[in-house]
């Protein structure tokens, strides 16, 4: 999961950005990284700059509580979290740049999302042969209410010029010696949609550090990259945004290539929308289960689409049947689902599950591989055993 070394090498920065500069010297003794204050229970992926994980056990609500929620930085937290001073700019290609507060962000009307959001890398470490990158498994995703400003309404106060073809976001997360900033941008057809956000609270309750406050983009439906957080300047550009995380960062192969390979970067497109996708939560890989009823169940997404139907194989793919879809629904927002399952002799399981979307597209048998390990969405498959 992390070495010893990128434990100490982060723990100060990391400590300090949770106001937990005490336990410091604990750090150098220790064996292992403590809980991150408000993020307990949580898979610590990095610590050079946090990357937390949520364990397949908190999948089991429509809305993920924020404690559960993952956490994916680029680069530092900023250690000063606090609102006080804190202002964004809009400038660029608008015919008058502005600069606003946050209590300017709060007199505009309010409006709330629903959203799966979900790193990129979501399941790198299936990928073979292996890539780079956060060794995410399946837990670099959740669901969660966010509200705030529509982005639309923020860019029309400083007026978009018809040559804004792009919307440039840049948070205040320090940049380290040598590593380029966290800069992404966004077509603004997308940022104009009237459920792209300047988000100021989450699950009802004001951003906490981790998550960006005081304020982040919330571009719904794209890759969780898009949502840049601690934002402080929005900018209207020319084109798409050419800097390290746009290019060659978080694109996708324009032709499928052969695992193992390489790609130039011109070869690529750059990475909107989510994959279709289902996980199973539980039974978990290597459950010892009874015979007798057992309740499979998870979650589904397909980041602008909606999902139709998941499927449950408790035979290694011979046959299938449709699982039951959670109540709760909304544009964007996964659904839960559940399946149950008598196993009447003891044995060993693969029990699979695979998502159809509302575009017709459905969760592939084999990876799209590509040297990042990005969208992979393969159908998810969890060994179990049957004991008597």
């Amino acid at each position: 999961m992390i070495s010893r070394r990128d434990f100490l090498n982060g723990i100060a920065v990391t400590l300090a950005a949770a106001g937990a500069g005490d336990s410091l010297s604990w750090a150098a003794q220790a064996d292992y990284p403590p809980p991150v204050p408000g993020k307990e229970g949580l898979i610590i992926r990095s610590f050079r700059f946090l990357d937390l994980e949520m364990p397949m056990e908190f999948m089991n609500s429509w809305i993920t509580p924020v404690p559960h929620f993952f956490v994916r930085n680029h680069m530092n937290m900023p250690i000063e979290a606090g609102a006080s001073g804190w202002s964004l700019s809009i400038n660029g290609e608008v015919e008058k740049p502005v600069t606003l507060s946050l209590a300017d962000l709060h007199k505009l009307a309010p409006h709330s999302v629903t959203n799966t959001l979900e790193c990129a890398g979501n399941g790198r470490s299936f990928q073979r042969p292996i890539v780079p990158g956060v060794q995410w498994q399946r837990g670099a995703v959740g669901n969660a209410r966010f509200t705030g400003p529509r982005l639309r309404d923020v860019l029309e106060l400083a007026g978009v010029k018809a040559t804004g073809k792009h919307v440039m976001f840049r948070g205040r997360d320090p940049v380290p010696s040598k590593v380029p900033p966290f800069i992404r941008s966004i077509p603004v057809e997308k940022a104009m949609d009237g459920d792209t956000l300047i988000a100021t609270h989450m699950n009802g309750s004001p951003l906490t550090k981790h998550h960006g406050f005081p304020a982040r983009a919330m571009v719904p439906g794209w890759l969780g990259a898009a949502s840049c957080k601690w934002l402080v300047e929005i900018k209207l550009i020319e084109k798409e945004f050419d800097g390290n995380f746009m290019k060659p960062g978080y694109r996708f192969p324009d032709q499928p290539m052969a695992p193992g390979g390489s790609v130039s970067p011109d070869a690529t497109h750059a990475i909107t929308g989510l994959s279709v996708k289902s996980v199973i939560a539980s039974p978990a890989e290597g459950g010892v289960l009874r015979p007798g009823p057992v309740r499979i169940h998870g979650a589904a997404w397909a980041g602008e689409a909606d999902i139709v139907k998941v499927d449950i194989s408790t035979d290694s793919g011979a046959t299938w049947e449709t699982a039951q879809l959670g109540a709760d629904q909304a544009r964007y927002a996964w659904r839960l689902w559940s399946h149950v399952w008598n196993p009447t002799k003891a044995g060993e399981y693969v029990i699979m599950s695979r998502a159809t979307d509302s575009q017709g597209r459905t969760q592939p048998e084999s990876a799209a591989w590509n040297p990042s390990g990005y969208l992979y969405n393969v159908i998810d498959k969890v060994k179990v055993n049957v004991q008597a």
